[in-house]
């Protein structure tokens, strides 16, 4: 009796070939392509395994591990192969979360502790302020002593609580500004009283009313027997700093940080003014805020100094910064206090990111972790595309090409060689007016044009212009980095007429002095019947015998003139390139010391576009 067979073969063949669905079948096989996607991202959104996709890019000749990242090109190659296409990505303006502007409701809104950061000159006290501050908190009841130092910590006075930020100095300030973040509420401006008002005590009065925040001055070393604390407010007051007891809006607050007087006092008046500002936060929407500091620790990771603006900061919630995200691991205050949540204007350490941020980044919540680590990554991408293309340019021509309606104000940064100078241009500028446009001088002071001034000049949009003063080499490449624009003068009038024409838009063709090269001075020699011969190492560009010469010395310009003589070895020669070593007499000039700059320029007619 025959036996039936069974249906094996047919029953295999449904296992390996299920029917698909109509709606399988209608689905769109896409890929959404976001930067650095790695082989393992590829694989899970062809829906392979990480073994099928390796093997394929073995086929095309590539030895890749799941963890290597792809090009656009090998992923739309790959994904052509699957049947699959490649689509960018939109991620919506979360990839510019640090500039949108959330309206909370008034009636959300809850009173939230003033930030404090403290600036003044380099040996005024600010650390020992500091230091006094967090000691008359631990006084106050919490015991153990400080442990940790993170940057930024919080004092308990009068049932309420203050936000101090200990950064650097003045640059780091106006760095973050320029970065974007506004985290300061009130700057304290510290002033020795023995010592008196000092340029960075100027320079730090300058950032402060740049970021447009209130200003209370503390005066330090009260104590001293030589002290002078009429004298500062005096010398301040010239600076719009009127004391309130002089019938000004400045409060000042005679301390003596080393002896611990007068803490008491500035913290009410901290206190008052942040009373007056009515600083207030919404606590019940994601967080957002500033990093203070970062670093990489080598047992924790990526650790960032944090302090919330807005918001309720959790752990475990997920955060961007910057370019890098991460889920809050831990949170902690400087004495190593864990928290589980951080309120508005509450500065703590944070853990648990991908990568260490950088001071002045700004963070916010996300629900979404893919989302997260996207939105990191697009940031990421678009920074190295578009750094060349997103440096702005600072110039007298750009600032006035746009014919807007309204009032128009061009910031300017003025360094001269003597205190005269500054002052009667500093008067010149401020009185030009036409027609509502007007110079406003953002700095002005006395010597060689710095880092500082660029960095200041970056964060207010500002051109920075000298009269008989020149920048270092690497005050000039900084410059040229961030598109700020520097322009050097030797005569007063020149100034104006170019600010001028500049708020008419009518800067003219005009003969301009170009710099051609500079030589550094190694030795001098005294020649009877010839004068002081410099001998000199060309470190930029050229100088020509028909040149005009500058000889500067610590960034002033000591003498103009020209040249008498330019000779390699015992020959005249007629140019002498970077890199070559020459000889230079000046015309007339014989003061000529080693480790003198001399500048090498010609006048050139450039026309302005």
């Amino acid at each position: 009796m025959a036996t039936k067979k069974p249906f094996k073969k047919d029953f295999r063949k449904d296992i390996r070939e299920p029917q698909k669905s109509k709606k399988e079948e209608n689905k769109e096989k896409i890929i959404t392509y976001v930067p650095d996607m790695k082989v393992s991202d590829v694989a899970s959104a062809l829906d392979v395994t990480n073994a099928t996709l390796i093997k394929k890019l073995m086929s095309l000749g590539m030895i890749t591990s799941i963890n290597q990242v792809l090009d656009r090109e090998t992923i739309e190659l790959i994904a052509l192969d699957f049947g699959y296409e490649v689509k960018d990505e939109v991620i919506t303006d979360l990839t510019r979360y640090d500039e949108i502007e959330i309206v909370d409701d008034p009636k959300d809104l809850v009173k939230r502790s003033p930030i404090i950061t403290i600036m003044g000159h380099v040996d005024h006290g600010k650390t020992t302020l500091l230091d006094a501050i967090r000691h008359t908190r631990v006084v106050q009841g919490e015991a153990g002593g400080i442990t940790q130092h993170i940057g930024a910590y919080q004092v308990d006075w009068n049932g309420e609580k203050i936000t101090f930020i200990d950064t650097p100095g003045h640059a780091a300030f106006t760095e973050m500004r320029a970065r974007g973040a506004k985290v300061t509420d009130i700057v304290i401006l510290v002033v020795a009283a023995d010592d008196g008002v000092k340029p960075q005590t100027i320079e730090a009065l300058e950032h402060a009313k740049a970021a447009k925040v209130p200003i209370i001055v503390a005066v330090n070393k009260v104590d001293k027997p030589n002290a002078n604390p009429d004298l500062i407010m005096s010398t301040l007051s010239s600076y719009d700093l009127t004391p309130e007891t002089w019938g000004g809006k400045t409060p000042y607050v005679m301390i003596s940080a080393l002896k611990r007087q007068g803490i008491d006092e500035l913290l009410d008046v901290i206190q008052l003014v942040a009373e007056m500002e009515e600083l207030k936060a919404n606590p019940n929407r994601p967080a957002r805020g500033t990093v203070i500091e970062a670093s990489l620790d080598r047992g924790r990771g990526p650790v960032a100094t944090i302090i919330v603006e807005t918001g309720t900061l959790h752990v475990g919630d997920i955060v961007v910064i910057g370019n890098t995200y991460g889920r809050i691991r831990t949170m902690n205050d400087d004495l190593k206090r864990r928290f589980t949540e951080a309120l508005p204007g509450t500065p703590v350490e944070i853990t648990g990111l991908e990568d260490v941020p950088q001071a002045g980044d700004i963070f916010m919540v996300f629900q979404d972790e893919k989302l997260a680590r996207q939105t990191a990554e697009a940031r990421a991408s678009k920074v190295r595309e578009t750094l060349a293309k997103s440096m702005k340019a600072t110039s007298l021509e750009s600032m006035f090409g746009d014919k807007e309606v309204g009032e128009k104000v061009l910031n300017v940064i003025l360094k001269a060689d003597v205190q005269g100078s500054v002052e009667v241009i500093k008067n010149m500028l401020e009185k030009i007016d036409i027609e509502g446009f007007h110079a406003s001088v953002v700095r002005a002071g006395v010597g060689a044009i710095t880092e500082s001034d660029v960095t200041l000049a970056s964060a207010s949009g500002a051109i920075i212009i000298g009269f008989n003063v020149r920048p270092a080499a690497n005050v000039k490449e900084l410059a040229n980095e961030n598109g700020i624009e520097i322009r050097l003068y030797n005569v007063i009038y020149r100034i104006t007429e170019d600010i001028e024409k500049a708020l008419k838009g009518m800067l003219e063709p005009t003969y301009e002095e170009v710099v051609t090269g500079q030589a550094q001075v190694r030795q001098v020699f005294k020649i009877s019947k010839v004068g002081t011969v410099a001998g000199c190492y060309v470190t930029e560009g050229y100088i020509s015998r028909n040149s005009k010469v500058t000889l500067i010395r610590d960034g002033i310009v000591i003498y103009k003139g020209e040249l008498s003589s330019l000779k390699r070895f015992k020959d005249e020669v007629k140019e002498v390139k970077q890199g070559f070593e020459c000889g230079i007499s000046i015309v007339n000039y014989n003061d000529i010391k080693e480790g003198d700059v001399i500048e090498a320029s010609i006048d050139k007619e450039v026309e302005v576009a």
